[in-house]
Parts: structure tokens; C-alpha cells; sequence
């Protein structure tokens, strides 16, 4: 022990250690073995505390590192932004491809390829800069040249890409090689969704003639500059792709990604599908009908509300009944939407009673349902006291009717419409909970289902029905104009209620113009305030959005979906593997 304290004083001038080591040699032979064994412990209880600090403090970081395998129901085509169809079209197109800017998991947009963005005071004109030294996945830089070809391709005519209408009457011109400016005929606050779209490389596209665009095989090999690049393609013995496997880009313009693969395998069905996920085949899933989750086990079932709006529209021109609003308000007052999204979609949804998904706005009638009866029996007792009160009388069989007399005529109309739908497992469940519920009121509903072309081409596009049970798609910006304003009423608009009100027209031109958001919630709530007043349809529910996932994927969040692609929004921040540091060194 002396030996120590010598060696000890030689590097630590410390008086403590020679007044220790004077102490010591004071001792007896007992005193000295007490004194280790004191000095022992003092040790060891210094090395545990360090490391009960140690583990306190430390945090936990995302590593880079691990990989994900999922299932994709179809097989792609178009790996494009400019002919991109399907959904695992843009799936993987969201991956490999990246725009100016990219939506965020709460719905905003945060730069990308842009290092910034500016919109002029009359909201007409957009002007982008893009970062320096960002570059394609074969190093290409990325530059103005770039993006006014990708536009320029969306807009020719020949080229017929479903891109074409959101770029209608945009002017795009290079202002220098980082700069790009973009130019409206009227200010349309919506366009700022646009500048989301993925950029393809000129340098690769430039001698691809139109005829050749869509049999191109950079379709199927692509090259972009998103967060992750293509790195093999398997295929079947029929020569169709089976599987990509993609690998982080180093060089992506937000960091590279930390999952180092990203691995989509294709299936033909939803039963394909699971039994590949329950075989361990893949991890990961989405588009899984709800009731396909029963019976996972070793997942994390993430969900989140799409950007949809479902709903029953009526067609007051085709229905003479539908024309009475006080029917129109006892089969809304009738209806429970919680048991409805329970017995249609095992859960999986979120009850609407207003035009707008859950989570765009701050609006209280488009995120809840606003009866005041709570029970079925309240409900139907209620719908009934609407009908005897506006002159309909329930019969001996069950239905309610209506004598009307008109001159010396005297005609008897009992309360019944049509109600058409989709051939879709979750429709066709909706339909029958409504109809049973109608006829509890009193109300007689014939359900008519439609496979999806023929409800298309003959039913919604010449405006066939009495009523209809849809859903409507609605847009990250929530531009309603095309599913509300009168001008919208007939094919090819999407106004499936016909609906017509000066005081909405207006209130949604206003909306295109407005870029301050608590102008913009204003003009939503007087609009809401409207179609609850005139009930040009009853809404039902917004679904949800099914992600299956590994437990120990990190990262993922799915707080806004519009289209099943918006799941990769953050995908280069998803990880499974983490690290341990100190507080000082985390970002």
C-alpha cells in the first residue's frame, strides 16, 4: 500500500495522498487491513457510482445500420414521377425520387432539393434555389435545367402523364443553374403541393423520344436523387419483377438514410401478401384489409387516418324524396357512425360529420359527429319525430309515406330511394349497416352494388343514382373546389351531390386565392357552416390507413396519409439499430 501511495504522489502532487500514506505507516497490522479494506470499498462504490451516472445519462440515437423487407400488393410499372399510375408505382418512386420540397409526417413541407422557396405577394409566382453540391444516385449534379425538363415533360401533351392537370398553366423557367421560377395565371395557394413532385434527370431522359418514354427501361431501373437507389432487381421465370432491393444514397440532399437496404417484394393479392408475412418472407405491409390484422402476432400495427372523406351523396335532381331536407335530416340524425366504421371496418376509422379528414383543420363539425341522441333507440325515436313532423306517416307495414294533393289528384309517395355503391368488401358492409338502420326508421332502401368500372362509367359519370355511397380523395391542400362548387356538377367534375350555393362558390374561390392559414380556417368553417344547414350529404367516416411493421422498427410515423406512399415520408429518419451517447454529443 506504501509502494502505492509513493507512486501515486510521484504523478498527483496531492497532500491528501501523503498524510494517507503517513496514516498507514501509523497503523498496526490489523489497522492496516481495516484500512485497505475501507479504501476497497470506497473504490468499488466510486466505479459503481460512475456507472450507475454513466448509464442515467447516457441517451439513446439512431445507428445506421439493419435493413426492412415488405410486401407490395401489384407490381410496378412507371418507377417515374411523370407516369407513375399505381400505388407501388409511387411507392417506389417515392424512395428513389425527390423533389424541391417533401411532405412531412404532420403534413407540412420542409426543403428538399431546395435550399429555399419564396411566393410572391400576389401568390403568382414561385421561385426555388436549390442546395449546392446535391446530386443524382450516379453523380450527376442536380440543376434548374433538371427541373424545368421534368415540368416541361409533364405538360406535353404526347407524353399523357396523370401529372398533366396539376400543371395546367404553369410557366417554368431556369433563372440560373440553382435557380428555378414558376410562374401561375392566377394564384392558387394549393400549387405549393406541387413543388413535392420527384425530379427525373435530363441527362438520362434528354434522347428518350416521347413514343419511347413509356417502354424506357429507366422506368424500371430508375435513377433519381431520393434516399434510396436501386440496387438489384429480381425477377420471375416470367421475366416480372418479384423484388427490388434498394440501398441508402450517401449523397440524399436530408442525410443519409439510416436503414442501410430497403427490400419490396411483390404480391398478387392480399392472401399472397399475408401468407408472405406470416411465413417471415417479409416484415413489413400496407393496404391490408382490416379484417386480415386479426391473428398477427410479433408486429406493430400503425395506423393512421387517410385523407379520405366517405360519405352518402344524394342526387335531389334523379329523387324527389331526397328533395325534402327533413328526410335528409332524419337518415343523418339515424345514424351511429361508431357502430358503422365497427361493423364495416372493424374499427379502423375515424367518425366524420363534416366535407374535411380528420387533422387538416382545427374545425370541431369535420372531426366529430354532431347528434344529440346517443342510443339506437334515441336515434331512430329522433329520425322518426323529423318525418311525423314534417308530414310523412308510418303505415301498417313499417314504411313511412306521404299524401300529396295536387289540384283534384291525390298521390300517396312512400319514403324509398336507391342507394349505389362499390363491389368493396367495407362499402358493401356500410351499405347493409345503413339500409338496416334506415328501415328501423322506416325508411325503405334498396342497395345497389357496382363493380368499380361499371359504377364509374355508368353510374357516377352520367349521374344515375338516387343516393350514393362513396369516398372522395382529398388533396394534402384541401382544395374542395371540385368536389362542392356548382360548377362542378357534371361529369368530368366532381360534385357527385350536384350540389349548388353562391355563398359556397365563393367562399371556395376565395379558398384557391388565400394563403394565411387563419383566413383560410375561417372560410372552412363558414363553408362547413352551409352544407350542415343544406345536408347535400350525410359523411360517415375518414378510414384508416393500416401499416404493419417489425416491433423494433423506430422512426415511423404516420401522422398524415393521402396517398399509401405518404408512409415514407420521414423513411430516411426510420432505424433499428441505436447507439448510446452523452446528452452533449446528440443533435
Amino acid at each position: 500500500m506504501r509502494d502505492f501511495l509513493r507512486a501515486a504522489r510521484q504523478f498527483v502532487r496531492v497532500p491528501m495522498i501523503r498524510k494517507a500514506e503517513d496514516v498507514y505507516a501509523s497503523l498496526s497490522a490489523g489497522g492496516r487491513i481495516l484500512f485497505l479494506s475501507l479504501a476497497g470499498v470506497l473504490v468499488a462504490s466510486a466505479v459503481a457510482l460512475l456507472f450507475i451516472l454513466n448509464a442515467q445519462l447516457l441517451v439513446k440515437v439512431p445507428a445506421h445500420g439493419g435493413t426492412l423487407s415488405e410486401g407490395i400488393i401489384g407490381t410496378p410499372r412507371f418507377i417515374n414521377p411523370i407516369l407513375a399510375l399505381s400505388d407501388s408505382d409511387r411507392d417506389i418512386s417515392h424512395l428513389v425520387y425527390s423533389g424541391l420540397l417533401r411532405t412531412t409526417e404532420n403534413g407540412q413541407y420542409i426543403p428538399d432539393l431546395a435550399e429555399s422557396y419564396s411566393v410572391s405577394p400576389d401568390g403568382k409566382t414561385y421561385t426555388a434555389t436549390l442546395r449546392k453540391n446535391v446530386t443524382f444516385q450516379d453523380g450527376s449534379p442536380v440543376t434548374a435545367d433538371d427541373i424545368v425538363f421534368t415540368i416541361q415533360k409533364i405538360q406535353d401533351p404526347a407524353i399523357k402523364s396523370p401529372m398533366r392537370a396539376n400543371w395546367s398553366g404553369v410557366t417554368v423557367q431556369k433563372i440560373d443553374d440553382r435557380t428555378v421560377q414558376f410562374t401561375l395565371n392566377q394564384a392558387y395557394a394549393p400549387f405549393i403541393e406541387n413543388l413535392t413532385l420527384g425530379i427525373v434527370p435530363k441527362h438520362l431522359w434528354q434522347n428518350v423520344s416521347n413514343d419511347e418514354m413509356s417502354f424506357s427501361e429507366l422506368n424500371t431501373s430508375p435513377v433519381g436523387s431520393g434516399p434510396f437507389r436501386i440496387n438489384s432487381i429480381s425477377h420471375t421465370s416470367a421475366g416480372i419483377p418479384s423484388s427490388y432491393d434498394l440501398v441508402s444514397f450517401d449523397n440524399y440532399a436530408l442525410g443519409a438514410p439510416y436503414l442501410d437496404h430497403i427490400t419490396l417484394h411483390f404480391y398478387q393479392n392480399e392472401d399472397d401478401l399475408l401468407n408472405g408475412l406470416k411465413g417471415g418472407s417479409i416484415e413489413a405491409a400496407s393496404g391490408v384489409s382490416p379484417a386480415a390484422l386479426t391473428g398477427l402476432k410479433g408486429f406493430t400495427i400503425d395506423k393512421s387516418s387517410l385523407n379520405r372523406v366517405f360519405g352518402v351523396f344524394f342526387n335531389q335532381n334523379q329523387s324527389e324524396t331526397l328533395r325534402d331536407s327533413a328526410v335528409r335530416n332524419a337518415l343523418q340524425t339515424a345514424i351511429d357512425r361508431d357502430t358503422l366504421i365497427q361493423q364495416a371496418l372493424g374499427g379502423y376509422g375515424t367518425a366524420l360529420s363534416g366535407p374535411i379528414p380528420p387533422g387538416l383543420i382545427n374545425t370541431q363539425e369535420s372531426q366529430t359527429q354532431s347528434a344529440t341522441a346517443t342510443s339506437s333507440t334515441d336515434r331512430i325515436a329522433a329520425a322518426r319525430a323529423i318525418l311525423t313532423k314534417a308530414g310523412w306517416k308510418l303505415g301498417q307495414d313499417g314504411f313511412f309515406a306521404k299524401t300529396v294533393k295536387t289540384g283534384k289528384k291525390t298521390a300517396t309517395t312512400t319514403l324509398s330511394f336507391s342507394l349505389a355503391t362499390g363491389n368493396v368488401p367495407e362499402l358493401r358492409a356500410a351499405a347493409e349497416y345503413l339500409r338496416s338502420t334506415w328501415a328501423q326508421v322506416g325508411v325503405q332502401v334498396t342497395v345497389q352494388v357496382y363493380d368499380q368500372g361499371d359504377l364509374s362509367q355508368n353510374v357516377i359519370r352520367p349521374r344515375k343514382y338516387d343516393a350514393l355511397l362513396f369516398g372522395e380523395v382529398i388533396g394534402r391542400e384541401l382544395d374542395l373546389f371540385a368536389f362542392w362548387h356548382s360548377s362542378q356538377r357534371t361529369d368530368p367534375g366532381l360534385n357527385i351531390a350536384m350540389y349548388a350555393n353562391t355563398t359556397v362558390d365563393t367562399i371556395l374561390t376565395k379558398l384557391r386565392q388565400t394563403q394565411d392559414d387563419n383566413q383560410r380556417e375561417q372560410l372552412y368553417g363558414k363553408f362547413e357552416a352551409e352544407l350542415q344547414k343544406d345536408v347535400p350529404a350525410i359523411f360517415l367516416y375518414a378510414p384508416d390507413f393500416v401499416y404493419i411493421v417489425p416491433n423494433d422498427l423506430q422512426g415511423l410515423d404516420l401522422n398524415f396519409i393521402e396517398t399509401p406512399s405518404d408512409r415514407f415520408a420521414n423513411v430516411y429518419q426510420w432505424h433499428r439499430e441505436t447507439d448510446e451517447v452523452w446528452p452533449v454529443f446528440v443533435r
